[in-house]
């Protein structure tokens, strides 16, 4: 182990055995004046220069993953030995780029040494990629495998750290619920909020309202809510609203005086699957199928579709349910998809202006005129 100008410091070992028991899988030299673990970048003496021309540093985890990338050809590399970067780790290498691909092993350690590596860096303004390799591969198998070609072209391919996060956040929530949009905004927030820089956050959050298909004045407002007051979340307790053609619909498949026209909607919502994606999404799929047959309060649904039944079918108010009605509630359905698919294809749009996609922007901007037209013909329909 050398530092930044080359001098031998220290030592480090790997074991060769692949027991677990054996110990741990690096041995260094102790702690002295001269050596903290915390404060070196391993080769980043021979890095330094290839990251100075590069403009970016390629982070891995071990050494091994560093010396087999190293001998690939990839200089500009370098590892954090097996821990979380640290600011001084940070601030050494800043003298020399503050762009950096980060690729950690995709074990559970390694996972959550890249996590805590992450949010460092966002903190300390540096722009970062996220090279995620297929699972039971580190760099060094990768290289072995695929060799420098494929690695080559997995560097080129990582994505940028927040668009990383979403399509995290995408794989952990259902974002197309209006639950799982507050959990991926609260998943979010907090990495927004290392962001330092006020026109950037801005631009990430506009960008990532985009992506899930909310109103971008809203994120902005709840993140800077979140920064104004260090909250790391929004409260989940603004439940989504259940509109008023979802309640005709609950109330028509819940019906037992009209068992024809609660089929009629019951095939309708199968077959266009309208209730996807709706506050009453759950509800609706547990009806479907009952047709009006049973006492809907004996289906088993969970404790908050229960209170959501209990309080549709006790409201007294409400108009008498006929052919005319459930039309007027699934063409609001219908409506109310375009205009999600519209959000989602905004999304889509600037994101392809973004890349400078100008084939997949072409085909895009044909989707949002067809859309804009269904959406048109709907109004005029009375949709």
């Amino acid at each position: 182990i050398t530092s930044e100008a080359g001098k031998v410091i220290a030592f480090t070992g790997r074991t060769l055995s692949t027991d677990e028991k054996a110990g741990p899988k690096y041995l260094n030299s102790p702690e002295t004046a001269i050596y903290s673990k915390s404060r070196v970048l391993f080769n980043l003496d021979r890095a330094r220069q290839s990251v100075r021309e590069l403009d970016y540093a390629i982070l891995v985890e071990g050494q091994m993953d560093c010396i087999s990338v190293f001998a690939a050809g990839f200089r500009n590399v370098i590892a954090s030995s097996g821990t979380a970067f640290t600011e001084s780790q940070a601030r050494l290498l800043a003298r020399y780029s503050k762009r950096i691909l980060v690729n950690f092993n995709p074990d559970t350690a390694g996972a959550a040494a890249a996590e805590r590596s992450l949010a460092l860096l966002v903190a300390e303004d540096f722009r970062i990629k996220v090279l995620t390799l297929e699972a039971g591969y580190d760099p060094d198998l990768y290289i072995r495998k695929r060799g420098k070609e494929g690695y080559a072209a997995a560097l080129k391919s990582a994505p940028d750290y927040f668009d990383y996060l979403m399509e995290r956040a995408r794989a952990q929530f259902r974002v197309q619920t209006a639950e799982g949009k507050v959990q991926a905004v609260n998943f979010l927030l907090p990495h927004l909020q290392r962001v330092h820089n006020n026109i950037q956050r801005d631009e990430l959050a506009t960008n990532m309202a985009q992506k899930l298909g909310i109103d971008s004045a809203l994120l902005r407002q709840e993140l800077k809510h979140a920064v104004s007051t260090r909250a790391g979340s929004i409260k989940a307790a603004a439940e989504p609203q259940t509109s008023e053609a979802e309640k005709i619909l609950v109330r028509i498949l819940t019906s037992r005086d009209d068992q024809a026209l609660s089929a009629q909607v019951n095939d309708v919502l199968s077959a266009e699957a309208l209730h996807e994606g709706l506050a009453s999404e759950s509800l609706l799929h547990s009806l479907l199928g009952s047709n009006g047959a049973a006492d809907p309060m004996d289906l088993e649904l969970n404790e908050s579709d229960r209170r959501l039944l209990a309080s549709i079918l006790m409201n007294e108010t409400q108009e008498e349910l006929s052919s005319q009605l459930a039309e007027r509630a699934l063409h609001a359905l219908r409506r109310q998809r375009l205009e999600r698919q519209q959000r989602a294809l905004k999304a889509q749009i600037a994101e392809a202006e973004r890349k400078q996609d100008s084939a997949n922007l072409a085909r895009l901007m044909q989707e949002k005129l067809a859309l804009d037209r269904a959406l048109l013909e709907g109004k005029k329909e009375g949709r």
